[in-house]
């Protein structure tokens, strides 16, 4: 790679995060532990809040439906469950029949669906086990049928193109896509945000899709951002303490940019941060934070240069609404902590931070295999990951009013 210009020299925090790239992991895991500092007292504390909370969540949500025994049942832990939750959202994007049909038949065949019959104590468990192959309705099998569930479900499945079975699942797909996607637009999903117990959460609203291929397609998304965040800011309170209150909105770097990479970094350096200060001040203006999501991990170093560029804009200064995700399963997660409390203190902003496991984990293992990397940029096993998160977690908590603290999980234990 050519540059037109020197780089310029990396700070202490910025090196370290560099070194940690492809550290021994369990050099660092044992150094992670040995930072983490909770007492029994503590950790009791923790569970019991923990345990409050989640029983406190599940009794609102329980009592307005069975869709979350559903999807206790079919747990991403298990095959079927990853398969419902990927047709949940490929179905929502798919507008001809002949290619859903291709989608569910390939899916769907492969799992074990009748392992889950009679596994829970929800009636709507066991009946949508039978009504995602059985058009909605409870059926009784014959005797012969009951011992060889497996042969019967296949040939049943292979037979999904039927219009019947067709709208059968796609509507049992829908009911379980509506719990991770709030709206087809901006507007829908700030309308359900307010319906019912939806009201007692907060939201930091997405917008789902690839990343930009075309400028053509990074001006549509810079577009739906903008859009989002003016709509976003009707219904905003202008109280100055409302911010993290108000709705915020999660932005990827990717989806502005078609040539979002190192290898183009000088181009996106100098094309990129505009387009993002633009909505940064847009969503100053609307009284609403926004967070840069997390990407791949050949990304980090240039979202933080992209990130620092903006942050330091004088016509940000006075808001505190300008945030990053942070990944715990990256080794370098907590030398990025440590440089955005050092970034913190240099730009006098309180740094709203979002602490993710992180959702690219096959595509970091296989690239670092590809590339014959001695090790790799992320834990390996998911204990590492989790100590990662704690010892991240604790870093945060002790920086003080450097961060606006926010943690994120899929996995609900």
């Amino acid at each position: 790679m050519i540059y037109n210009t020197p780089p310029s020299a990396l700070s202490p925090s910025r090196v370290a995060i560099n070194q940690a790239y492809l550290v021994d992991e369990d050099a660092h895991l044992n150094t992670l532990l040995a930072a983490l500092h909770l007492d029994q007292d503590q950790q009791a504390r923790i569970e019991d809040v923990a345990r409050e909370l989640v029983v406190a969540l599940r009794r609102i949500k329980t009592s307005k439906g069975g869709i979350n025994a559903l999807l206790q049942e079919y747990d991403l832990s298990s095959q079927e469950g990853v398969m419902l939750m990927c047709l949940a959202e490929a179905l929502l994007r798919i507008p001809d029949a002949e290619t859903a049909d291709r989608l569910i038949r390939d899916k769907l065949s492969q799992a074990e669906w009748d392992t889950h019959l009679g596994k829970s104590s929800s009636f709507f468990v066991n009946a949508s086990t039978w009504g995602l192959l059985l058009t909605g309705h409870l059926v009784q099998l014959a005797p012969e049928m009951v011992h060889n569930r497996a042969s019967f479900f296949s040939r049943l499945v292979s037979r999904s193109g039927e219009p019947v079975i067709r709208l059968a699942i796609k509507r049992a797909m829908k009911i379980i896509g509506q719990q991770f996607v709030m709206g087809t637009s901006i507007d829908a999903a700030i309308r359900r945000s307010h319906e019912s117990d939806n009201r007692l959460f907060r939201y930091s609203f997405d917008m789902l899709g690839e990343a930009a291929l075309t400028a053509a397609d990074a001006g549509k998304h810079f577009d739906s951002y903008l859009n989002a965040i003016h709509t976003l800011g009707r219904h905003a309170s202008q109280d100055q303490d409302a911010l993290f209150a108000n709705p915020g909105i999660s932005v990827k770097l990717s989806a502005l940019h078609p040539r979002y990479e190192y290898a183009q970094s000088e181009r996106v350096l100098t094309e990129l941060p505009p387009r993002l200060l633009q909505l940064a001040q847009a969503a100053k203006q609307a009284n609403i934070n926004m967070t840069v999501d997390a990407e791949e991990a050949d990304r980090l170093n240039l979202s933080l240069d992209i990130f620092e560029r903006v942050l330091l804009d004088k016509s940000l200064a006075e808001w505190h609404g300008f945030g990053l995700a942070v990944q715990a399963y990256q080794k370098r997660a907590v030398f990025v902590i440590d440089y955005l409390n050092e970034l913190s203190q240099r730009s006098g902003h309180r740094i709203p931070i979002r602490l993710v496991k992180g959702a690219y984990w096959d595509t970091e293992i296989k690239r670092a295999q590809e590339q014959g990397l001695p090790d790799y940029p992320v834990f390996t096993r998911k204990c590492a990951t989790d100590t990662a998160y704690l010892a991240c977690a604790q870093r945060i908590l002790n920086c003080g009013s450097a961060f606006y603290p926010q943690f994120a999980t899929h996995n609900a234990h």
